[in-house]
């Protein structure tokens, strides 16, 4: 009954950003490609400059199911590292535990991700981490706990079965499925982030 409602929760959140946010989610949108609620239809007046930048922070957030606390702490990170802030702060995002976990195929959403990490079944360089928004290095190797490999979802992990819903393998990650394995060769560019946002305006709504 709670993955039910959970589901539906982020089906309503996904329609209202106008963005799928788990595969169910998009076969949802693909039947009802408008906003949720009785008036979804309708057609709605121009949003504010300050609306636009604050869907596009939501969006953003969404992709990663992070805290607002968490985003704000990765904007002013990436505002002090050099480069452009707003790819800054995709490729920092990029990095976190969870969502490598999620490019390499051992998940099928961002919160089953970080419910694997939560649960210790993930490692890093052969430790026990399981702190969802750990950063990790450029020659990183994420994977599984050897305990945790014979597990019906790493089974069907390491099977290429998540290989329907998610996108390509990036090219910072070096992925051996079959072995639960991934490794972060190096720094992910933005250009090779499978998310969907303009990051500027991301950086525009925190810097107002």
């Amino acid at each position: 009954m709670a993955n039910n409602t959970r589901a539906r929760r982020k089906v309503r959140i996904s329609r209202a950003l106008g963005l799928a946010l788990t595969p169910k989610a998009e076969k949802y949108m693909e039947r009802r490609p408008y906003g949720p609620g009785q008036h979804g239809r309708a057609r709605k007046k121009a949003d504010s400059d300050y609306a636009v930048r604050l869907r596009e922070k939501q969006r953003l957030r969404a992709q990663y199911g992070i805290r607002e606390a968490q985003m704000t702490r990765v904007y002013e990170e990436a505002k002090r590292t050099a480069g452009l802030t707003g790819e800054n702060i995709i490729e920092l995002l990029e990095m976190r535990l969870d969502a490598l976990v999620l490019r390499a195929g051992f998940a099928r959403t961002i919160s089953q991700a970080r419910q694997l990490v939560v649960h210790r079944h993930i490692m890093v360089d052969g430790a026990r981490v399981d702190i969802p928004s750990f950063r990790v290095k450029p020659g990183q190797m994420v994977h599984v706990h050897e305990r945790s490999e014979t597990m019906t979802p790493f089974q069907v992990a390491a099977a290429g079965a998540h290989r329907d819903v998610l996108p390509a393998v990036p090219g910072y990650l070096d992925v051996k499925l079959e072995s639960l394995q991934a490794t972060l060769v190096r720094r992910p560019k933005r250009s090779e982030v499978p998310v969907t946002c303009e990051e500027q305006l991301v950086v525009e709504y925190y810097a107002r």
